[in-house]
C-alpha cells in the first residue's frame, strides 16, 4: 500500500491564509457594493406586521437559519423555513403579514420554486440575496440584493465558501441595521437573552442591588458611636453620610475607622471622619460596569444614587452571585 504523504505545516498555514484572504476580499467587495437597494430592503422588512421568513437550500439553509436567529435575537421576529419542507406543508407557516428573505447564489435553486410561487400568489414581500441579477429568483423578487462576483475559496471553485460568507455577513448587516432603526437597546436585548453569559452581562445595577431599606445611611451630625452601631447592623462595611438635603455627602468605611482609631473617636461626628464625594453608580448602569468600578477602586461596595440621593447599595458579592465576572 502506498503511504499517503502528509502536507507540510507551512503549506497548511498558507492554505488557511489564502482562504481567509479570499473571503475577506469578498466582504470588502460586498461592503463597497451596498447601495440604495439595501435601504429599500430594510424598508420592506421593517414595514411588515409579521415575521421575516428566511429560506435557502443546501449550505444556504444553514446560513439562513443563522440569519433568522440573529434577526430574532435583535428585535426582528424571524423564522427559518426549509424550502423542501415548505413544499410538503410548511408553506402554512408563512402568512400574508410576513416577508420572505430567500437565499440562493445562483438564483436558480429548484427547491425554492414553490415558496417563491406562494409568495407571488399571496403578495408576500420577497427580498432575495443572490449572485445573479438575471436569475429566476432575482426577476421574481420584489427586491434583489446582489452579491458581488468574488472568487470562492475552494481551489476548485465549486464549494460555497466566499459566497456563503458574504451571504451570512449581509444577513448580519440587515439584522443590525434593523436593530439600529428600531432603537433596540441593551435592556431589550436582555429580555430576549435571559439565560447564559449574555443575559448576565446585561444585568442592571437595579436588578441586583439592595433596596433603600437595607442601605446604611446616617446624618452627617450623628455621633460616631451611632455610625459604628449602624455599620455593624447593616454588614456592608460602610455607612453613607447624608447632608442636610438628604443627598449622599460622604462615606465612612472600616478603613476610615481604623485610620481614626484613637480615644476621642466616639466624640467625633460622622462628618469629621467621612470621606467626601464617594464613588457611586446609577441604578440603570450595567452591573458589569459597577463590578469594573469596584475592581478598579479596590472597594467592595457602591452606593446607588439617583439625583444625588441614595436609592440602594451594591456589594461585590452581589455581582459574583449573579455570575458577573
Amino acid at each position: 500500500m502506498t503511504a499517503v504523504s502528509q502536507p507540510e505545516p507551512a503549506g497548511d498555514i498558507a492554505s488557511g491564509r489564502r482562504v481567509l484572504d479570499l473571503e475577506a476580499a469578498g466582504l470588502g467587495l460586498l461592503a463597497r457594493a451596498l447601495d440604495d437597494r439595501f435601504i429599500r430592503a430594510l424598508d420592506i422588512l421593517a414595514g411588515i406586521d409579521g415575521r421575516v421568513v428566511v429560506t435557502g437550500m443546501g449550505k444556504n439553509s444553514h446560513v439562513g437559519a443563522k440569519i433568522a436567529a440573529t434577526l430574532a435575537s435583535t428585535g426582528t421576529p424571524a423564522v427559518f423555513v426549509h424550502p423542501a419542507e415548505a413544499s410538503h406543508g410548511d408553506l402554512g407557516m408563512i402568512t400574508i403579514r410576513d416577508a420572505l428573505l430567500a437565499l440562493s447564489n445562483s438564483g436558480e435553486t429548484p427547491e425554492l420554486a414553490d415558496i417563491v410561487a406562494y409568495s407571488r400568489r399571496f403578495a408576500i414581500p420577497l427580498v432575495a440575496i443572490t449572485g445573479r441579477a438575471d436569475s429566476t429568483l432575482a426577476r421574481n423578487a420584489d427586491l434583489a440584493l446582489l452579491l458581488p462576483k468574488a472568487t470562492e475559496a475552494c481551489p476548485m471553485g465549486v464549494a460555497p465558501t466566499t459566497s456563503t460568507t458574504m451571504t451570512l455577513a449581509l444577513g448580519d448587516a440587515i439584522a443590525i441595521a434593523l436593530l439600529e432603526r428600531r432603537g433596540f437597546s441593551a435592556s431589550d436585548f436582555r429580555v430576549l437573552h435571559p439565560g447564559g453569559q449574555i443575559g448576565r452581562r446585561l444585568l442592571r445595577v437595579a436588578d441586583i442591588m439592595h433596596g433603600q431599606d437595607e442601605v446604611p445611611l446616617i446624618a452627617s451630625d450623628a455621633p460616631m458611636a451611632e455610625v459604628i452601631v449602624l455599620m455593624t447592623a447593616k454588614s456592608f462595611g460602610c455607612a453613607g453620610i447624608l447632608d442636610e438635603n438628604g443627598r449622599l455627602g460622604g462615606i465612612i468605611t472600616d478603613g476610615d475607622l481604623r485610620r481614626h482609631m484613637e480615644p476621642g473617636l466616639l466624640a467625633l461626628a460622622a462628618r469629621d471622619v467621612m470621606t467626601p464625594r464617594p464613588k457611586t453608580i446609577r441604578p440603570d448602569a450595567l452591573a458589569a460596569e459597577a463590578l469594573g468600578v469596584m475592581n478598579q477602586r479596590t472597594i467592595t461596595s457602591l452606593f446607588v444614587v439617583e439625583d444625588g440621593r441614595p436609592v440602594g447599595i451594591l456589594h461585590i458579592h452581589d455581582c459574583l452571585r449573579a455570575g458577573i465576572v
